[in-house]
């Protein structure tokens, strides 16, 4: 499956430690031209858990519009500072998508998260 970036895709996601994982929803930040390219995409895990907003987090609020059009069942946040690179075989389906002013602010998350500010 070729997915592009913003798109929300739910993935078996891997636990930092490599042996294990679960299935979530992730949001794809790779570029499209390498998303088309390579077997491998670049995602940002998404949680549920809302314990703390912070420069490197982005809240996809089901109460809105641009919520509901990720295809997510629940007010989630997305976790800039949680990248993994997958092999987009990995990918069950996509979910939905968040929209180019959104993906404005996850670029802003990524820059804090990776300390290009």
């Amino acid at each position: 499956m070729i997915v592009r970036r913003a798109d929300v895709v739910l993935l078996d996601f891997p636990f930092a430690s490599g042996r294990t994982s679960k299935l979530r929803p992730a949001l794809v930040v790779q570029n499209d031209r390498d998303n088309a390219r390579l077997l491998n995409t670049i995602v940002a895990q998404i949680t549920t858990r809302l314990h703390s907003l912070a420069p490197t987090r982005f809240l996809i609020d089901l109460a809105t519009a641009e919520g509901q059009q990720t295809g997510l069942d629940r007010t989630s946040m997305v976790s800039c500072e949680n990248l993994v690179t997958v092999e987009q075989n990995l990918i069950v389906r996509k979910l939905g998508a968040l929209s180019s002013d959104a993906m404005r602010q996850i670029d802003a998350c990524l820059r804090a998260a990776l300390g290009l500010t």
